[in-house]
């Protein structure tokens, strides 16, 4: 029987997860103590005068959340992390096209960090964030206000980033978590789901938007919101991309713009994948047709994984059925500006 479709095989996957770049987060990031525990403060600053109205707690967003409900009126969410480019702006219109009222949620997530990860150093300009959306305008309509709270009111006992130190209550997904991103870091879905599951619970929103970018997080959430009789709708937006089909991406302010440019080899690995899929449903040679296409500007080395997926299970396929497609999605590691590696996650579907 043919091996199950993943390259490069788990053993590879985690030699090169031992490999990852460890960042020194002492000197960048701050801390929050509560109750003997710290707590990673991924904080946005108070902003100066704000043209959209800015809460900071649970119970704020609980107050204008009931005023809605009184006046009728259907509320949209888009959870980010800041950082905000046309991606998160093709969700706000999505929102605002679909909902009498729209909010956007700013928080950089800590428990979805390892601590050799990029917590301290992600980018952040909630000033620019802020002005990107209040400059959105749709049917008459507007970004509502902006949920920014900081650490402490959404981890109210402390968050520190190793997995065996943190108490309290998370969320986990099983089954759809461990794969692929799940692989290379363990973490991270937890970390997804948890403050997924709080966010719905403080807005209650009608719906909520992500982008196919990050497809497995999708597929995360939605279960997650399915098993635990959420009452809002997940809708999934198509990825953005720059002009040569880089995937939009926050972490793109960490590349050069050779590497911006190399980096087309990405999606066009993924266009031939469709092409081969045409003519052939073997998962293997779907594969076959990225990696040699990546290859031409990056090192095999620097291919994590590149995989052929069921899109409900996100089990590793070996042949496709033609009726029902699959996920075709990869992560690879390219030089940055920094002198080291960022990784770039994208995906296509057949």
């Amino acid at each position: 029987m043919a091996s199950r479709s993943r390259w490069p095989s788990t053993r590879s996957v985690l030699r090169l997860f031992n490999l990852l770049p460890s960042y020194n987060l002492s000197p960048l990031l701050h801390t929050v103590r509560h109750n003997g525990t710290v707590a990673a403060a991924a904080e946005v600053p108070e902003s100066r005068k704000s043209p959209i109205q800015i809460l900071r707690t649970a119970a704020e967003v609980r107050s204008w959340r009931r005023e809605q409900l009184t006046k009728g009126l259907t509320v949209g969410l888009v959870p980010t992390m800041g950082a905000l480019h046309a991606g998160h702006m093709r969700l706000v219109q999505s929102s605002m096209r679909m909902n009498d009222a729209t909010m956007v949620s700013i928080f950089v997530n800590p428990s979805q960090f390892a601590p050799t990860e990029d917590l301290a150093s992600y980018p952040r300009d909630f000033d620019a964030d802020i002005e990107q959306l209040a400059a959105q305008d749709g049917d008459n309509r507007q970004v509502d206000v902006v949920f920014a709270p900081h650490v402490e009111e959404m981890y109210p006992n402390g968050i520190p980033l190793h997995i065996a130190e943190q108490k309290g209550a998370f969320v986990t997904v099983h089954g759809l978590s461990e794969q692929l991103e799940g692989r290379i870091r363990p973490q991270f879905f937890r970390g997804v789901a948890t403050v997924v599951s709080k966010l719905l619970n403080i807005v209650t929103p009608e719906r909520v938007y992500f982008g196919q970018k990050d497809i497995q997080q999708t597929v995360v959430v939605k279960r997650l919101v399915q098993d635990l009789c959420y009452g809002s709708v997940v809708h999934v937006v198509p990825t953005s991309r720059d002009a040569n089909g880089l995937a939009l991406s926050s972490r793109n302010a960490y590349l050069t713009e050779q590497t911006r440019q190399d980096a087309a080899a990405i999606y066009k690995g993924l266009q031939n994948a469709v092409m081969v899929y045409r003519q052939n449903t073997s998962a293997e040679k779907i594969i076959e047709a990225v990696v040699s296409t990546i290859t031409e500007k990056f090192d095999k080395e620097e291919i994590e994984y590149v995989c052929v997926n069921d899109k409900d299970t996100l089990e590793e396929l070996e042949t496709v059925h033609p009726l029902k497609g699959a996920i075709v999605s990869l992560a690879v590691r390219v030089p940055n500006k920094f002198g080291g590696k960022t990784r770039l996650i994208d995906n296509i579907l057949l």
